[in-house]
């Protein structure tokens, strides 16, 4: 289990965790490289390969843990790392369940989702300062950096009006409200949506059908794509976390769905 854009391990994530534990599944929760309780510099950049790699890693160590049963490791990923978790468990065999929630799967279409809550304005400054840090770290300087979220109007990169108060409102200890600019201009690029088809696992996608900032349009696409259970919840993006409106039904669903399809698995918790 890892969390999504520049979220840590310690905001949001645990109660997540707990619930599987006491389902009698073992749960592996991990910050990426950089961030939270992690190693690895520069701090709070962004490397979306990276982070798929520190997946394939956390799968690997999961599977090394006594009492686990290598050929039946799950995924969990929200947010960006809802589309991470697709990439992850592609075309592998090893892989008994996948749960992406709220899930980032398409670049180009969140880019364009933006435009209908982001003034041109903001969404140009943004740019340009994921340009200036593109161009920073090529010539090997320190990263320029942005909030990971922010108020209506100002720089960061998530700025939807209460995106600031949400994610505080889980904010964990280790967690910093910064993080490496230039991520905008990749994020664009990738469509983990694509993956999908190629996950044979039973694999479960929660949606929010208001979502102003993973678009649930993307998410059903993918879903389809992945012939994964789906469910939909009438609330937007951070709605499914720990003290909000729909937490305990998103949290209850994926247990249900996680004890149905690993009926056997034995009880302990690494969160």
């Amino acid at each position: 289990m890892a969390h999504g854009l520049g979220g840590t391990k310690d905001s949001g994530l645990e109660p997540f965790a707990r619930a599987f534990a006491a389902a009698g599944l073992e749960v592996l929760l991990f910050d990426y490289r950089g961030f939270g309780g992690s190693g690895g510099e520069p701090r709070q950049v962004v490397s979306l390969d990276g982070q798929l790699e520190d997946y394939e890693a956390a799968l690997q160590a999961a599977a090394d843990l006594p009492g686990v049963d290598p050929s039946r490791l799950v995924l969990w990923g929200i947010s960006l790392a809802g589309g991470h978790v697709l990439r992850a468990a592609a075309d592998r065999d090893d892989i008994a369940a996948v749960v992406s929630v709220v899930p980032m799967v398409d670049g180009l279409a969140a880019a364009l989702h933006a435009t209908a809550s982001h003034t041109p304005g903001e969404l140009l400054r943004s740019t340009a300062r994921g340009i200036r840090g593109r161009l920073v770290s090529r010539s090997g300087r320190a990263p320029v950096m942005m909030p990971v979220v922010a108020r209506p109007g100002e720089v960061g990169a998530l700025t939807l009006p209460g995106a600031l108060e949400d994610y505080l409102s889980i904010a964990g200890p280790t967690w910093r409200n910064e993080i490496a600019a230039e991520v905008t201009l990749e994020l664009g690029t990738r469509k983990p949506a694509a993956a999908a088809a190629r996950v044979d696992a039973p694999l479960l996608v929660q949606i929010a059908d208001f979502d102003q900032s993973a678009p649930p349009q993307a998410a059903a696409k993918a879903a389809f794509k992945g012939r994964a259970e789906v469910r939909h919840y009438p609330c937007d993006h951070f709605d499914l976390f720990p003290g909000k409106p729909w937490h305990d039904a998103a949290r209850d669903h994926a247990v249900a769905f996680l004890v149905r399809h690993l009926a056997s698995t034995k009880v302990t918790a690494d969160a």
